[in-house]
Order: C-alpha cells, then structure tokens, then sequence
C-alpha cells in the first residue's frame, strides 16, 4: 500500500483532505515565513518530526492538487517556501553542496605487460597477471 501524504485520508477510497492535519501544514509554513526553522515551525504547529521530513512535507507538490489528491495549499505558498529555502541555504553557504560530475569514462582498450614471473600458488599467478594489465587509454 503506498504511503498517504500527512494532511490527507481516505475515504471510501477517494484522498480527503484532514482538515485538522492540513491547517497543521499550513501553519507549519507560516511559522517557517515568520523566521523559524523547519523543526520548530512544525514542532510550533503541532507536528514531531525531524528536519529531513518537515522539508520533505512541505516540499510536498501534492499539497498544491493533483487528480487524486485535493489543494491544501496554494501555488504562490509552495513557490514562496522554495524561495525562502533558497535563500536560508546561500545565506549558511549551502548551495554549492551537489556532487561535481565526475568524467566517467571507461577504458575499452587493454594490453598485458609481458609476464616474467610464475607462482606454484594460482590465487598468487593470478594476482600477479591481473597486476600485468594496463589501459591504452
């Protein structure tokens, strides 16, 4: 069964909106537009939730409507906490936290040193010819 989003149930198999779980939400994202941080936005709203999952719901695009789920919030909210998230990461300096994109080329040609040397150990010869292949690239 997939996971219902907070501020939803379901009834007779249609998403309802929890009135009282959505103004929750939506007092989340006032206390977060009055200065608080994602913790005690929700921990002032009512939720007990660490800092990942506070994002997560509120980042949550559901919350805007979709075919199956109802509006709790609108578009001009949802825009205005991405800003807000924006700005509260350049000012700590974390926007530029994203991997760098490594090259990732693999080489496709191969050639063997000569082998001078043998082993009675086959685990050793075979470490040892392993050790013999070099990249042309």
């Amino acid at each position: 069964m997939a996971h219902i989003p907070v501020g939803y149930k379901i009834v007779d198999g249609c998403a309802v909106v929890d009135e009282t779980a959505a103004e929750q939400i939506r007092a989340t994202y006032r206390y977060y537009f009055e200065g608080k941080s994602l913790i005690n936005a929700a921990k002032e709203a009512g939720f007990k939730m660490n800092h990942a999952s506070v994002k997560r719901m509120l980042s949550n695009k559901k919350y805007l409507g979709t075919d199956y789920y109802p509006q709790i919030i609108d578009e001009e909210t949802q825009k205005r906490f991405l800003e807000e998230l924006t700005r509260r990461a350049g000012n700590l300096g974390r926007l530029d936290r994203r991997c760098k994109e490594h090259n990732k080329t693999v080489p496709t040609a191969f050639h063997f040193k000569p082998a001078d040397l043998t082993f009675p150990d086959p685990f050793e010869q075979a470490e040892y010819i392993y050790s013999l292949i070099e990249s042309e690239e």
